[in-house]
């Protein structure tokens, strides 16, 4: 178990307001050497020290009150992660900032998103960056089985291709042949009955190469740590039958330890990308533990893709992912935008829709009324609007998706009285769990059906 006294807070991501800790709190935990006449002093000393780690993080700090009624609360926005803060007074580390998902129903916090990744088969992956070790230590590192779950696919692909290289080898001849090894044939040609054998260097073409022998190496590694206790059950079983027909594949491979997969330009690409997840495993014990983060807008934003593409296979749809709308003005300012690029297209027939994932945690405050809510919902409509502009089609509509624990659908009809020219946004919550991707599959399709019709009418 971890302890409570390495974490200094802990928080789910899309927080707007986290809880307030006061400053006698703080400093009678974290800051005991703080002159408690000056708290406000001292945690915004606190807040500057910590600042590079808390943008890593994508974490704002704020203040509020003062005197001995000075709080700080956090606001979290797109990642999750663990930072290791350090008191400004000595530089001593005194505790562990988590971000942690939102969604997860589950009892390992990871096991969903884990879930998602591997539908998903792109390369999401942790971003680190250099710090003091967590306190927490493996407790609150990334999930490694999510690395090696992505080799041990990887792999899956790789052994159907023929990945053949040159051996050389030493055999015996009766007759001089290709190079020949003339200190083997020193030692046995005392012997009459052995001077007429020839020990001589083959290069022949070979799955047993010791490339591969490294690559197995490798996925004992892997291997290991799917079958580990950190790995979830559900996660284990899934892979029970890809073990079996992997290891009766490199029965015959031998293991040779390696600290790094070399590339060829001569790999075929699917060896490429094994090495290239191969060095992550082998490289992660030096990074599981320092400070990372998961960029989880770029994790919704590729699931909302998926979700799309499944829909539009079944609908019989064109789909587009980020699609870019250039700009062809010679003359422009150095902040102006070279392209537009909405996250999906689909095209079918007379209708196209515009879909628009926002990882922002608007429909977790369906209740709020705050302007900073309203704000950012303005510029996201906004945005939708603009790229509907460029469809062709009169029939269509505008998609805006934000993560949420549950399926969930309203229509925003706009319409100017002036023009007398009408916009359909479906404002759509998306649940991030695998089980529910058929209901929300559902609930779209049958949406899409009945604008499709009142189109036609």
């Amino acid at each position: 178990m971890i302890s409570q006294d390495n974490i200094f807070l802990e928080i789910p991501c899309l927080t707007e307001k986290s809880q307030s800790l006061s400053g006698m709190f703080l400093a009678k935990k974290w800051f005991k050497n703080a002159d408690k006449r000056y708290l406000a002093e001292s945690l915004q000393k606190f807040v500057d020290y910590n600042k590079d780690l808390f943008d890593f993080l994508g974490v704002v700090p704020r203040l509020e009150g003062s005197g001995k009624n000075v709080s700080l609360n956090f606001k979290s926005d797109r990642f999750i992660g663990v930072i290791s803060l350090r008191s400004p007074e000595n530089g001593k580390q005194i505790g562990d900032f988590v971000v942690r998902p939102r969604y997860t129903t589950a009892t390992d916090q990871f096991s969903e998103y884990v879930e998602i990744v591997n539908l998903l088969e792109s390369e999401i992956t942790p971003e680190f960056k250099h710090s003091i070790p967590l306190l927490s230590r493996n407790y609150l590192k990334p999930p490694v089985y999510l690395e090696a779950i992505k080799f041990v696919k990887l792999l899956e692909k790789a052994v159907k291709v023929n990945w053949r290289k040159f051996q050389t080898t030493t055999k015996l001849y009766r007759y001089p042949k290709s190079q020949i090894d003339w200190k083997k044939y020193i030692e046995k040609e005392f012997d009459p009955s052995k001077r007429l054998l020839f020990p001589c260097h083959d290069n022949i073409l070979s799955k047993m190469h010791i490339e591969f022998f490294e690559i197995k190496y490798v996925y004992s590694i892997a291997k290991n740590e799917i079958n580990s206790v950190r790995t979830p059950r559900h996660v284990k079983s899934q892979f029970q039958d890809i073990f079996a027909y992997l290891d009766n594949f490199l029965y015959e491979f031998s293991e040779k330890p390696t600290n790094e997969l070399h590339f060829h330009y001569s790999d075929p690409a699917v060896i490429k990308e094994l090495k290239k997840q191969g060095n992550k495993i082998l490289n992660g014990n030096l990074e599981e533990i320092t400070s990372w983060r998961l960029d989880f807008s770029l994790l919704f934003e590729r699931y909302v893709q998926y979700l799309f593409r499944q829909i539009s296979l079944e609908i019989g749809a064109t789909q587009l992912n980020n699609y870019k709308i250039r700009k062809y003005s010679s003359a422009k300012p150095s902040w102006s935008l070279s392209y537009l690029e909405p996250d999906i297209v689909l095209m079918k027939s007379e209708f196209e829709m515009v879909v628009d994932a926002k990882y922002k945690s608007h429909l977790f405050n369906l209740k709020d009324t705050t302007e900073e809510l309203k704000e950012e919902h303005r510029k996201d409509l906004h945005q939708l609007l603009a790229y509907t502009t460029f469809t062709r089609s009169e029939n269509k509509i505008g998609i805006l998706c934000y993560p949420y624990s549950q399926q969930y659908l309203s229509e925003l009809n706009y319409f100017s009285p002036f023009s007398q020219i009408g916009s359909k946004i479906l404002l759509v919550g998306v649940p991030m769990q695998k089980s529910k991707i058929n209901e929300f599959k559902k609930m779209i399709i049958e949406n899409i059906s009945k604008i499709e019709v009142e189109g036609l009418a």
